[in-house]
């Protein structure tokens, strides 16, 4: 028996009308058929009973419309489909009907397309059912027009499809609209819940937590939850994890369109919108303080509106920024566009340590370079500074150092014009190591000269003590290894006087000490302090600091004298780095595993780490392709 219920429409069909079919099909006759809903019910269970009848109620609106319908008899079965979750009925084992995967939604697309045209245009056909979201209609609809016309290429269909303010448009055959089926759910939605939906799918991250959905619709947390479990249960919204939510690409795109259609006042988008970005940057910037107390750089971030979350415990903090990144991010590019591009710099600089620790370069450089974008745009100058000054970082943390340098020279000159204290300080401080790493030390000391007086003018202590750190290195660099070692030692003190032994910039100067440490020959304090940071680099998740204090003990070991685990170290080291930390430092890590390995007797594997060093400082222009090539002379000759 088979009936659809019509429960997504506006007149679905009443469960006393339905038995009636069924009855009638059945082989009763209307004169025998009750009136009442609970007698056609009872009859309907008497005329199964000791037969084997499967009942499919297709698109069920609730279970108060399918209760009457179940067979409840030995030997039958009730196969139920519906938007709606009915956890409300008694028995019902709930299926959840996911997308297809890619391979059958691929499948589904050549069967209506033919295997010659998606044959030649295999990768498009893929970007098709991409943009399709994998689900069945939608794919249905793409092939059916693009079997309809015979002149289209795959291509063709996949440009259209790219294009996400058409796409929905695009998705429509006939009497066939994914657009139209979306409708039907939407419409059924309570004005709360109707709200929720359009406003919740402006926000561009991969899903939301329950906290920052809170922030969009402006709720208490419980009564947004409560909204959202709704509309999981109506199937316009998953549930990806406990307290996080997601919408599927194609109906997030119909929210949107919902939200410039419906939502009254329109301004209530660009509300909602900015309440979540005030919520990501007051809780990042927390995150931040607790990394970095006694940073001044708090104070010069723009007010919020919205209080965000607090954290009192360091290992929480770090869990919430690190499994919030991609969606911190998303904000962040997405707010640039909106005009909020103050707040949407502020926010990566708050997320920081997303960009230092490698695993989020590329999406942090792609924020970065959206904010800087709009800033310049509209004259921003301030806001433009501070983008540029974190593509500065970001550049040079992955080894780009011409690029660094090129936007850490307009972040200054911006920072100057508007007259912020945090490109002022920031920018050339990022010059002076840039410079080092190019054996430019004239013009790193200069500006780490620069960038101390900045900090202390702004009072920002933290960020005197990094600048010292900073200078050590290039006083390292140019052969005074005493005042090297002092100037990290004050870098130090100025951050042992604010924080704990686990807060990240001590970290960072305990790695400059030790440096500096190594090459006075105090190698047992070197590796004191070096262990130290590398402890505290693993906790905060900054695998490219934990992977560049793993090569600096390999160096120490070197020192040391014990080459075998200075091998060791430098292995470690390129694992962690793997993908991270650019050509530059991968290099610099392989000549001192090539020189441990030397030590040990593998002559033909150090070999090789020097040459592919050598390639990589050649290919760059680096000075230490020289060095390399000394190495491997020796080996040449024998």
């Amino acid at each position: 028996l088979y009936v659809d219920l019509q429960g997504a429409g506006s007149r679905a069909a009443e469960p006393e009308t339905v038995l009636g079919s069924f009855l009638r099909a059945l082989g009763t006759a209307d004169s025998a058929i009750p009136d009442s809903l609970e007698e056609r019910a009872a009859l309907y269970r008497s005329v199964l009973d000791g037969r084997r009848v499967l009942v499919l109620l297709d698109n069920a609106r609730d279970a108060a419309q399918v209760r009457p319908l179940l067979p409840g008899t030995e030997g039958c079965a009730a196969l139920i489909t519906s938007r709606v979750r009915m956890v409300d009925l008694a028995g019902a084992h709930l299926v959840d009907l996911d997308v297809m995967s890619p391979e059958e939604a691929l499948s589904l697309f050549t069967k209506i397309v033919g295997e010659e045209r998606v044959a030649a245009e295999r990768e498009a056909a893929l970007d098709v059912v991409a943009a399709c979201g994998f689900l069945p209609l939608a794919i249905r609809i793409a092939a059916s027009r693009l079997a309809s016309r015979r002149t289209w290429t795959v291509s063709v269909l996949a440009a259209k499809l790219a294009d996400e303010r058409r796409r929905l448009d695009e998705l429509q055959a006939g009497d066939l609209a994914v657009k139209a089926t979306f409708e039907l759910g939407y419409g059924q939605l309570e004005p709360a819940q109707a709200r929720a939906f359009r406003l919740l799918g402006l926000a561009d991250g991969p899903d939301i937590s329950l906290a920052a959905a809170a922030a969009v619709l402006d709720l208490p947390v419980d009564d947004t939850e409560d909204l959202l479990e709704s509309l999981v249960d109506t199937s316009l919204l998953e549930s990806a994890a406990p307290g996080r939510y997601r919408f599927h690409d194609l109906v997030r795109l119909y929210a949107r369109a919902c939200a410039e259609r419906d939502e009254h006042p329109p301004s209530e988008r660009d509300a909602a919108m900015s309440r979540l970005l005030d919520f990501y940057l007051r809780t990042a910037a927390g995150v931040y303080a607790i990394e970095r107390p006694g940073e001044r750089v708090l104070e010069h971030f723009a007010a919020t509106q919205h209080p965000g979350l607090v954290f009192s415990d360091r290992d929480r903090a770090l869990e919430w920024l690190f499994s919030e990144s991609n969606c911190l991010l998303a904000c962040a590019q997405q707010a640039a566009s909106a005009g909020m591009q103050r707040k949407a710099a502020d926010l990566l600089m708050a997320a920081v340590d997303l960009g230092e620790s490698g695993a989020y370069s590329l999406q942090f450089t792609q924020a970065a370079a959206a904010v800087s974008d709009a800033a310049r745009t509209v004259g921003d100058a301030w806001a433009e500074g501070r983008a540029r000054t974190m593509l500065t970082h970001v550049h040079s943390l992955c080894g780009r150092f011409t690029e660094a340098d090129e936007e850490g020279k307009r972040a200054h000159s911006l920072g100057t014009t508007a007259g912020d204290p945090v490109a002022r300080a920031q920018a050339p401080n990022q010059r002076g190591i840039i410079a080092l790493y190019e054996g430019r030390h004239g013009d790193a000391e200069a500006h780490l000269e620069h960038a101390l007086e900045a900090f202390r003018a702004d009072g920002n202590q933290p960020g005197a003590a990094a600048a010292l750190c900073n200078l050590s290195r290039v006083h390292l660099a140019g052969g005074r290894t005493d005042s090297a070692v002092a100037l990290a030692q004050q870098g130090v003190e100025i951050y042992e006087q604010d924080v704990t032994g686990q807060a990240l910039r001590l970290a960072n100067g305990k790695y400059a000490l030790g440096l500096a440490l190594t090459t006075a020959g105090r190698t047992a304090e070197a590796r004191a302090v070096l262990l130290a940071a590398l402890d505290v680099f693993r906790k905060s998740r900054q695998l490219l600091w934990h992977g560049m204090t793993l090569f600096r003990l390999a160096e120490l070991d070197l020192a040391d004298r014990t080459p075998a685990s200075a091998a060791s170290h430098a292995e470690q080291a390129l694992a962690v780095l793997r993908g991270i930390g650019g050509d530059w430092r991968r290099a610099n890590v392989l000549t001192v595993l090539g020189r441990a390995l030397m030590a040990i007797g593998h002559t033909d594997r150090a070999q090789v780490c020097w040459q592919d060093a050598l390639a990589v400082f050649d290919a760059l222009g680096s000075p230490e392709a020289d060095e390399v090539r000394s190495l491997l002379h020796p080996v040449a000759v024998a």
